[in-house]
């Protein structure tokens, strides 16, 4: 039921953007305001902050850290839970992307900018659902305080996408659906399990040579 209502949930936001719905006056409410012109204290701490949703430093980090639990534990279930959730994190965002084809609010020269939807890829947010996929995954490999951890993860993922909007660097329906997105990946692993049991196995029989 999760599963399906968030389905629907990240459904409802792209339909609203493309049909031009009160979620896009939101957009443009926000980003006329400018946060970080109101705050601008903030702006070093979060641009520093928002790395923690970047792809790159922060799948080499986790990887880097499964890598080092699977050879502890003598199975590649970490890494391949990681790699399953990336994989499927790339089809959730980058296909929507592709569809959409948004640019950022910087892009954005006056209200209703017809080019907004000219090639861009700004919709959903890479940044927001990478952190809900990556620190979530982080979380649900959890051996202890698995809780701990997945409030970590949820704050992580909350405050980055709330820092993008800020920046200015992405709109909130953008957040939104990143969110959706990330969520979307995270609630497939728990039912996925027999399949990455089965690659272990069969991996490990491979490497064995039997």
């Amino acid at each position: 039921m999760v599963f399906g209502l968030t389905g629907i949930g990240y459904l409802l936001v792209v339909v609203g953007i493309l049909c031009d719905t009160p979620l896009v006056d939101l957009d443009w409410a926000i980003q006329q305001f400018r946060p970080y012109h109101h705050w601008p204290d903030l702006e070093p701490f979060l641009d520093v902050w928002v790395v923690a949703g970047q792809r790159g430093p922060t799948a080499v980090a986790a990887l880097l850290w499964l890598a080092w639990r699977s050879h502890r534990t003598r199975t590649l279930r970490p890494l391949l839970v990681m790699g399953m959730a990336l994989l499927l994190l790339n089809i959730t965002v980058g296909s929507v992307k592709i569809v959409t084809g948004r640019l950022g609010p910087h892009y954005a020269h006056y209200v209703g900018s017809p080019e907004l939807f000219s090639g861009g890829n700004i919709f959903p947010s890479g940044h927001t659902a990478n952190a809900v996929v990556t620190w979530g995954v982080l979380a649900y490999l959890a051996v202890r305080g698995r809780r701990v951890g997945a409030v970590l993860a949820a704050a992580t993922a909350l405050s980055v996408g709330l820092t993008t909007v800020y920046l200015g660097t992405h709109w909130v329906s953008d957040v939104l659906a990143g969110w959706a997105a990330g969520l979307l990946v995270l609630l497939v692993l728990p039912p996925a399990e027999p399949l990455v049991a089965a690659v272990d196995t069969r991996i490990a029989r491979w490497r064995r040579g039997e």
